[in-house]
């Protein structure tokens, strides 16, 4: 498939050795949402910046479009739009004028059947003639990711776009940046709710100290790295794992009132596991009360990948 970004050994360090970006290789693939997670500190708005223009790298190379970002960065920036994390706009300007100016700034004409389209489909169109200090946390979110629509970008950043935002709000967001992608647009997004990325993104990627710990097709990901999890809570206390399933990756609480499997690295076959377990616990005549089954989540995955209990292995599949 076509990349529409290509970052090779792209490094950023800071005055005082502080480095920010360390090698990172990354490939975007046209027409995808690419979630890029990983904790504060880990070099998302870094490499964001680096290729926005914000940040200056230190090395390495970024080509967007198959073009060199560094020589043609003017041409190549203005079909590239940025959400910020942070809400820097004109909060004394309406609604409509300061999504109007976003456009001009990148010396396309009006058009004002676009940006009457952009604002209804974020339902800002209400809202047009309002100053942007007067709007809701939410709203003025909404407000930056029309400003960055504006120019009709091929490629679209989005950096914590629904920070601080609450749930309603958050999931009518994801369903504007699944339209965008429908338009054709590419979508980066970089974001601490792991629901989001699970729920949104084709692939995705973990940052932490500035390197790249591994690229994957999101299924993918959490069907190699994923896990079944159950409890089985026994109706009497035991003083060992029972024979009967002695075979299984099971262990046994101290008070010996509950029994825990963890295994099956999301294939399936962890629940064809608590199903076994289960029959074999009833034909051997140990009685439980309770069987409380987990799969594993994206957040678990990003979890244990963080905490060093998978191998940090890299897949750019």
């Amino acid at each position: 498939m076509q990349s529409i970004l290509e970052i090779r050994g792209l490094t950023k360090t800071y005055k005082g050795g502080f480095a920010a970006l360390k090698g990172v290789d990354l490939d975007i693939r046209k027409g995808e949402i690419f979630a890029l997670l990983g904790p504060n500190g880990a070099g998302k708005t870094t490499l964001i910046g680096a290729v926005c223009g914000l940040v200056r790298p230190t090395g390495g190379t970024i080509r967007a479009f198959e073009q060199d970002m560094h020589k043609h960065w003017r041409t190549l920036r203005a079909r590239i739009g940025l959400v910020p994390q942070e809400l820097a706009t004109d909060m004394f300007e309406p609604v409509l004028r300061a999504v109007n100016h976003s456009r001009g700034l990148f010396g396309l004409p009006p058009d004002p059947a676009r940006i009457e389209s952009i604002l209804k489909s974020l339902s800002l169109w209400d809202k047009r003639k309002v100053q942007i200090r007067a709007l809701s946390g939410g709203m003025k979110r909404r407000v930056l990711i029309a400003k960055a629509m504006a120019h009709e970008p091929e490629l679209l950043f989005l950096d914590e776009p629904t920070a601080g935002v609450d749930v309603e709000l958050r999931r009518d967001m994801w369903k504007q940046i699944a339209l965008m992608r429908e338009r054709g647009t590419t979508v980066i997004l970089t974001t601490h709710y792991l629901e989001e990325a699970e729920e949104m993104a084709d692939r995705v990627g973990i940052i932490r100290g500035g390197e790249i710990l591994m690229v994957d097709d999101k299924d993918a990901m959490m069907k190699r790295l994923g896990r079944t999890e159950a409890h089985i809570q026994l109706a009497t206390p035991a003083s060992q794992v029972p024979e009967a399933i002695a075979g299984f990756p099971v262990t046994l609480s101290e008070d010996g009132t509950r029994l825990t499997y963890r295994g099956g690295d999301g294939d399936g076959r962890g629940r064809a596991d608590v199903a076994s377990i289960a029959t074999a616990l009833a034909r051997a005549g140990v009685d439980y009360v309770s069987i409380d089954q987990h799969e594993s989540s994206l957040e678990d995955i990003f979890v244990d990948l963080l905490e060093g209990r998978k191998a940090a292995g890299r897949s750019d599949a």
